[in-house]
């Protein structure tokens, strides 16, 4: 099975977050996307960072009317900071039987010659990449890889910040939730102060 690994904080997971992965699962050939949790670093204070399981939730929410799409809590259970190269050998290992892909924005595809052995994943994973509007000088080299697809889809500009800022303002951002998720912040008042 190929899988695509779709990482995140999901602070909250919004619309936006689901757009993208339906899109993956659908027109990319993957048969299945991961939405990767990404734990809290120990070493950070964010007050606005909820608690791992609170995040997990939300994005099990999200993803329940999706059988291709499913919540991964991969990395709790490793050591912190999460490197993706380490996950990935992890998830090799434990799963030998699927192959691994990575999904990401094109702003991150513009940094990735910064990540930990960036090379070793390249060499052993495919990367699939949606389109972000950033101002990050392209990466042609990067972008020519044969190991980089680039996936046609929606533009998506909502982010979890706005989300947090706006929930925080009394603004009604419900539209940009997945229903489940917006009753889940909604009854446990976060991100209201």
């Amino acid at each position: 099975m190929k899988i695509g690994l779709y990482f995140g904080t999901y602070n909250p997971i919004h619309v936006g977050h689901l757009i993208i992965a339906n899109h993956m699962a659908e027109f990319a050939d993957l048969d299945q996307i991961w939405m990767v949790v990404t734990p809290h670093n120990p070493l950070k204070k964010k007050a606005t960072l909820l608690d791992d399981q609170q995040r997990l939730q939300m994005v099990f929410l999200a993803t329940e009317d999706y059988p291709k799409i499913k919540p991964s809590d991969i990395e709790f259970k490793l050591p912190q900071p999460s490197y993706t190269v380490i996950t990935l050998e992890h998830l090799k290992e434990k799963y030998s039987n699927h192959e691994f892909s990575l999904i990401m924005g094109e702003d991150n595809l513009k940094t990735l010659h910064k990540w930990r052995n960036y090379e070793v994943i390249l060499e052993n994973h495919d990367i699939y990449v949606y389109p972000r509007i950033s101002d990050e000088p392209e990466n042609v080299e990067l972008k020519s890889h044969p190991k980089i697809h680039v996936i046609d889809a929606p533009i998506v500009e909502i982010s979890s910040t706005f989300i947090r800022n706006s929930i925080k303002e009394g603004k009604n951002i419900q539209p940009l939730l997945p229903p489940k998720v917006w009753e889940y912040i909604d009854h446990n008042n976060f991100y209201k102060k």
